[in-house]
């Protein structure tokens, strides 16, 4: 052909055998990223046949990384981010140390430079954005206490390893790479170094707060008032990758992390909801070329060459990082399901691992030795992480069944697992059990409190439930499909069980246990799938609120009432008995 068309060839065989592959994963049941990630190593330089552009595919996958956090962005808020911040920051920087000492450890026992063993253990130490938020979606928890526990956990890796990449190249030198000078760094304090990159972190973050906050609200609001369904759709890509751009461009922090700082933002517009559908189709495309382009640089040959060695990553990345994860959230007093979750979301390794592998080979100090363990660590653990999450609930039953001490750390002596001994008998007998201080939660709570209805608070976020407290709100912390946080809640004496939480397998363990323990008990549901509605309606349940349905109802209500006719509750259907 007369001209360069590598870009379209590139996307053309990766998405198409990405497309293939991931069907025949499925059909055996493995995750269709598996697919993804053999798709790569096919089209890849280490196998025979056609080999895509190598370096257009990262360029394109990172885009993936980008939209993939924009789209995290607007449906975690500032304050979600800020809520889980005294377990996410200690627990992210210690499980950090610990994982990078554990690959450094084994790199200085294989006869490494110091230098090269630092690097590859931090490289082990982040996990993947894009594996991590599959598999949350996947299991519909992103939006619950672990979900953005996880998140929360993972953003301040990201911001560790911005750090990182910034100060590398002026350690170089003393790390056993190239001398500063042949990189174009100058041998400036690092101190200085630190403070200024410091400087810009917070500058970004503070950028994004004062400015971002009010500006990009306003940009979606006037682009959606022409009208024009591809100028909304043009606004939400062009904001997501311009963010992300100019903040990697102004302030040196990463893509993923100004995608998602936009998308925060963003947030704040009523238009969120549209935005995130927008941009999920171009999201969930590039998401797939970022598998490709993964498995692209791997080489088989260092499966035969040193297997004990890929072994060895692998048991760090998915055993060591796992088990401190799980002892810190423990540590934390949050419940072992809590713990387990973010365990397993953090057991696999990525995107910030490639890119500081290629910055220690640019800079000298990693073999490409190194370089392949990384990505064979990477792509074992990528394709493991579905499978260590479906053994969760079976693990979690198995350890309560055979182990005291597993059901000791539902049960243990926790001042927030229980009430209060000064609690008011008001809200011991007859009260309302709410479940969920969110946003639908808090609203509730509101309306109780203005009609001086007595009730007891069950929420899995330690910090809210430390906050309610201060207020002088009875509350309990821990999962309430538990049946020792609903007894703690005083479930046996109450009138009402009000879940105000949309995770629709834990309300209906939760309302199993409620039963269990008061068959009397009646439940107020919220819902956003009219099937569910449907089957809880025959079940008997309790009472249940279709989203759609009673935001439609409201609306409709209020128009016929300003026309003049019948009032809502004689011409639209109340919620589901």
């Amino acid at each position: 052909m007369p001209h360069n068309i590598s870009l379209i060839t590139t996307i053309a065989a990766g998405l198409g055998l990405a497309m293939i592959l991931g069907f025949l994963a499925t059909r055996v049941r493995m995750p269709p990223l598996v697919g993804y990630l053999l798709a790569g190593i096919i089209v890849g330089p280490y196998t025979p046949g056609f080999v895509a552009d190598a370096e257009l595919t990262p360029q394109l996958a990172e885009i993936g990384v980008m939209l993939l956090m924009f789209g995290v962005g607007l449906h975690f808020s500032v304050n979600d981010l800020l809520s889980v911040k005294r377990i996410a920051i200690p627990g992210a920087i210690a499980q950090i140390a610990v994982a990078s000492a554990l690959g450094a450890g084994v790199g200085i026992y294989w006869g490494w430079h110091w230098g090269e063993a630092v690097i590859f253990g931090l490289a082990l130490s982040v996990a993947s954005t894009v594996v991590l938020l599959k598999a949350l979606e996947a299991r519909g928890v992103v939006d619950s206490i672990n979900g953005r526990i996880a998140i929360g956990w993972l953003v301040v890796e990201d911001l560790v390893m911005v750090l990182v990449l910034v100060l590398l190249p002026a350690l170089a030198s003393v790390m056993g790479g190239q001398t500063n000078a042949e990189h174009g760094v100058s041998d400036t304090n690092i101190g200085i170094t630190l403070g200024i990159t410091m400087l810009k972190v917070i500058a970004f973050i503070a950028f994004m707060l004062v400015v971002g906050k009010r500006l990009l609200p306003k940009l979606l609001w006037w682009v959606a008032g022409t009208g024009s369904r591809e100028m909304f759709s043009l606004c939400v890509i062009a904001t997501a990758v311009g963010v992300a751009y100019g903040s990697a461009a102004l302030f040196d922090v990463s893509f993923a992390l100004g995608a998602f700082f936009a998308g925060m933002m963003l947030r704040e517009s009523e238009f969120s909801h549209r935005a995130a559908d927008d941009s999920l189709p171009l999201r969930d495309a590039f998401a797939v070329l970022f598998f490709v382009s993964v498995g692209m640089l791997f080489d088989p040959h260092v499966l035969v060459e040193h297997p004990l060695k890929v072994l060895a990553v692998v048991a760090i990345i998915m055993f060591g990082k796992t088990l401190a994860a799980v002892a810190l959230v423990l540590a934390f007093r949050y419940p072992l399901n809590t713990a387990l979750t973010v365990g397993a979301s953090l057991a696999q390794i990525g995107e910030f691992s490639f890119i500081l592998a290629g910055l220690g080979m640019s800079l000298g100090m990693m073999s490409i030795e190194a370089q392949n363990l990384i990505l064979a660590g990477a792509l074992a653990s990528i394709a493991l992480n579905s499978a260590l999450f479906a053994t969760l609930d079976p693990l979690q039953q198995w350890l309560k069944a055979r182990s005291a001490y597993a059901r000791s750390l539902d049960t243990r002596d926790d001042p927030l697992a229980t009430l209060p001994m000064t609690t008011d008998e008001a809200y011991l007998s007859g009260q309302v059990v709410l479940v969920g201080y969110g946003r639908v939660g808090k609203r509730i709570a509101r309306i109780l409190d203005e009609q001086k209805i007595p009730y007891v608070v069950a929420e899995a976020n330690r910090e809210l439930v430390e906050k309610l407290r201060s207020q002088n709100i009875p509350a309990v912390c821990g999962d309430a499909a538990d049946p020792n946080v609903l007894i703690q809640a005083h479930i046996t004496n109450a009138s009402l069980l009000v879940a105000a939480t949309s995770n629709t397998v834990h309300v209906r363990q939760m309302v199993d246990v409620a039963r269990q323990l008061n068959p009397k008990i009646e439940a107020v549901i919220r819902t956003h799938n009219e099937e569910e509605a449907e089957m809880w309606t025959q079940e008997k349940i309790g009472k249940i609120f279709l989203s759609e349905q009673q935001l439609a109802q409201g609306m409709a209500g209020h128009v016929l009432k300003r026309m003049g006719k019948l009032q809502p509750a004689e011409t639209v259907p109340a919620a589901h008995h």
